[in-house]
């Protein structure tokens, strides 16, 4: 197995998930890899940028349903609405109810079907409310909230990368991450960032060390499901499904991120 040096890594994860500057020299499976394992590392800079703009404006005075908005916009602007698109045609796809073929077919379209409109509305004000909510406990409670979510979404590319996902078309991006990463390596990094999450929510006191942690797990389980089941629907993964399972994690760590 060819071995990658991690500048590659990095310019591949920052350069495939985000709109960042950042320019791909390798294509190959070994700079996936590296791409792959260094995927929480682009959430984390999406998640910084994302709290940040809603801090400014918190601290504006804007209030947290503002504050909330800006901080659910900035990941979906750094990554060209990427994996928003792909959760409404995972969405679509799903509920067509039809032979994975076809069901690949409709993922295709350029078009959004109802029901990628219906889960785009419900996922983002959902990301929304749970925002706002964080927001209301306290600004930092809000921005680990941002932070832990987008890191955790890309942390859920990871998982689904690894050895043993097939992927569902012999084209695209999702051809060339599927089953890159090995299974060490996708453990490894989701310990790593679970402990991170929680060191963090540390910091809010012994509650919010659990609850950052609890973020990333049923974020990642709410993801696992999904990959499961699309991965019976269609046969492996896509392009699509990535960006649907980075969206389904990111949502589910803001919801735990609401409670109590």
């Amino acid at each position: 197995m060819r071995s990658t040096p991690w500048p590659d890594g990095l310019r591949f994860a920052f350069g495939t998930l985000t709109v960042l500057p950042v320019r791909v020299t390798r294509w190959d499976r070994a700079a996936a890899r590296g791409g792959m394992l260094c995927a929480p590392l682009a959430g984390l800079v999406t998640g910084a940028a994302a709290a940040a703009a809603g801090l400014s404006l918190l601290f504006l005075g804007s209030g947290a349903l503002l504050a909330a908005v800006a901080t659910a916009a900035v990941p979906a602007a750094l990554t060209r609405g990427l994996h928003l698109d792909g959760l409404a045609d995972t969405a679509d796809g799903l509920g067509s109810g039809k032979p994975a073929e076809d069901a690949l077919r409709i993922m295709k379209q350029s078009d959004i079907g109802p029901f990628g409109v219906l889960t785009l509305v419900l996922v983002l004000l959902a990301q929304v409310a749970a925002l706002a909510r964080a927001y209301d406990g306290s600004w930092a409670r809000g921005a680990l909230a941002a932070v832990v979510s987008a890191t955790t979404a890309r942390l859920a590319l990871t998982l689904a990368a690894r050895a043993g996902v097939p992927a569902a078309r012999p084209e695209g991006l999702g051809a060339a991450v599927a089953g890159v990463v090995p299974p060490g390596g996708a453990l490894a990094a989701a310990v790593a960032v679970t402990a991170s999450a929680a060191a963090g929510g540390a910091l809010l006191g012994p509650y919010g060390a659990l609850r950052a942690a609890a973020a990333v797990v049923l974020a990642l389980a709410a993801a696992e499901l999904l990959l499961r089941h699309c991965t019976r629907r269609f046969g492996g993964v896509t392009g699509d499904v990535f960006g649907g399972l980075a969206e389904t994690a990111a949502t589910t760590a803001l919801v735990v991120s609401s409670l109590g």
